[in-house]
């Protein structure tokens, strides 16, 4: 599976950005789908997974009810809609395809697009 991601960019607090993650390889539509993002100093963490199925969403808490994950196996995309942005939402965010159901863990990933900037001014 190969991961594009791509929708970041600079927004003002309080706006939003769609990122879209967009997959080849006939196995993703059997693939949870995770976002990650990483910003300056600290380490990568998990922001929301979907499972294969789209049938179930995990998002951090930090991002429940501001973020959300879907996708569209037909199109081998993966979105992640972000709304109410706040300047801590800065970082570089990464997609991820996994088999297994421990979401959280970047180490259940075992394919990552390259990263899009998402910078959230104050």
């Amino acid at each position: 599976v190969q991961l594009q991601a791509s929708g970041g960019g600079l927004v003002q607090a309080g706006g939003s950005l769609r990122l879209s993650c967009a997959a080849s390889g006939r196995t993703f539509s059997t693939a949870a789908m995770g976002w990650f993002r990483q910003a300056p100093g600290k380490e990568r963490e998990f922001v929301a997974a979907i499972t294969w199925t789209g049938r179930s969403t995990y998002p951090t808490d930090s991002v429940k009810g501001r973020f959300t994950i879907s996708r569209d196996n037909a199109k081998n995309t993966v979105e992640l809609q972000m709304n109410n942005l706040k300047p801590e939402d800065t970082a570089v965010y990464y997609c991820a395809a996994a088999w297994g159901d421990n979401y959280y863990d970047t180490t259940a990933y075992g394919y990552w697009g390259q990263g899009t900037l998402v910078t959230v001014s104050s």
